[in-house]
């Protein structure tokens, strides 16, 4: 017996202006029969949000109920930045461009959805994949009880040409290019690219070069290196090479360095929240410079166990927004023992980037913990009185010895 569908009168649609998410919207107002609010959201993902209004228009939205908003400060302000001061990556590697954008768009959905007095949004996300659980969770968290459609969990369109019939039915217009299948799907923002399935579903096939859409080859980039330095206050990065600049423009102009010098690659197999292992191409050209730059800043002015906490907490902190808990308690509470940390790590950072590489090669701050009178070879003017370490190690050492004794006896 099929599920009833509930009634729904108007539903606010994530909506990127495309072939699927043009269906989408066209399917909604023939199963639901309801109104459509389309929200385009502009991340940095490089592409003109114009057509999309004039997509939506053409296909009955009306004027006021389209919503197309530039997000990108926003964005790396309030959920990068925060998740870079973590020094986040999803089991090791992973910078988390795909997961860090959602909350944001399902937060200004259900906003909107507010504001137009729509009782349901809508998401395109895939029934296989982990952005279904990162929309709903989001939207679950900020609004218990808003309805949700998923299309992709409930319609019967088996194959692309059925898509394309639908579209072509009701004269939705298909690119020549969008006919057949896509060589691999991609997801893009200000902080990442990413590319996955097809051509790449094997993960012991190379990519093909023209999976790469941020950054140059490695062996292709330039054979002088580039030198920068990052300004810090706070955990956040504030300047480049001495300018000051706003979040957005800041990674925007990392990003350029990155893709020039061949950085922020990454081939990798990961565990999907949903159950199984997919694997992907991610290029994070800005984000891997940005990461190092922080690392280094923290070297200089974390305590030792302030830095060590950190990192225990981190695989955890990366999960969460893997997972789309980014609303949740736990993520929250995370994030102010982060920022907490956070409060002396200022300072500048000096990098060389060459051909893929980001190598740190100087590091300052009026609030670093480093003191050249502790660490010297030279004469330390009695800031060290190396024989307190003797009763240091005898003490740590007890242990160990009792240990000894026992198993020798």
């Amino acid at each position: 017996m099929s599920k009833k569908k509930p009634e729904i009168k108007k539903v606010v649609l994530a909506y990127s202006g495309g072939l699927d998410t043009s269906i989408i919207l066209k399917w909604l107002q023939e199963t639901y029969g309801c109104d459509v609010v389309t929200f385009t959201a502009d991340l940095g993902q490089g592409e003109e949000l114009e057509p999309a209004r004039k997509k939506a228009e053409l296909l009955g939205i009306k004027k006021k109920n389209i919503f197309i908003e530039d997000l990108r400060e926003e964005f790396v302000r309030d959920y990068v930045f925060p998740m870079m001061r973590a020094n986040a990556l999803y089991e090791g590697i992973y910078l988390l461009g795909t997961s860090i954008a959602r909350p944001l768009i399902a937060k200004r959905q259900i906003e909107i959805a507010r504001e137009t007095g729509a009782d349901a949004v809508c998401h395109g996300a895939t029934g296989k994949g982990n952005d279904q659980v990162r929309f709903e969770l989001g939207y679950y968290a900020l609004e218990p009880s808003i309805k949700i459609i998923a299309p992709w969990r409930e319609w019967s369109f088996k194959s692309r040409e059925d898509l394309i019939d639908f579209a072509e039915k009701h004269q939705i217009p298909v690119a020549k290019d969008k006919r057949g299948e896509a060589p691999f799907s991609v997801d893009a923002n200000l902080l990442h690219s990413s590319s996955e399935g097809k051509v790449l579903e094997d993960p012991n096939e190379e990519p093909p070069p023209y999976v790469y859409m941020r950054t140059i080859a490695p062996e292709e980039a330039p054979d002088e290196p580039t030198i920068i330095t990052l300004g810090f206050k706070k955990g956040d990065a504030v300047s480049l090479n001495g300018k000051k600049m706003s979040p957005a423009k800041l990674l925007a102009a990392l990003n350029d360095l990155g893709r020039d010098n061949g950085i922020g690659r990454v081939d990798l197999v990961e565990n999907r929240f949903v159950g199984m292992k997919s694997r992907g191409v991610y290029e994070t050209p800005g984000g891997t410079i940005l990461l190092a730059a922080h690392r280094a800043m923290e070297s200089l002015t974390l305590d030792r166990g302030a830095a060590h906490l950190k990192d225990e907490l981190m695989p955890r902190y990366a999960e969460l927004v893997y997972n789309g808990f980014w609303f949740s308690p736990e993520r929250e509470m995370l994030q102010a023992l982060i920022d907490k940390s956070q409060e002396n790590v200022e300072g500048e950072v000096r990098l060389k980037l060459y051909k893929g590489n980001t190598i740190v090669i100087g590091r300052k701050s009026s609030k670093s913990l480093y003191n050249m009178n502790l660490v010297t070879f030279e004469d330390d003017r009695g800031a060290y009185d190396q024989k307190d370490a003797e009763g240091f190690i005898r003490l740590n050492a007890q242990r160990l010895r009792t240990l000894g004794m026992r198993d020798k006896d």
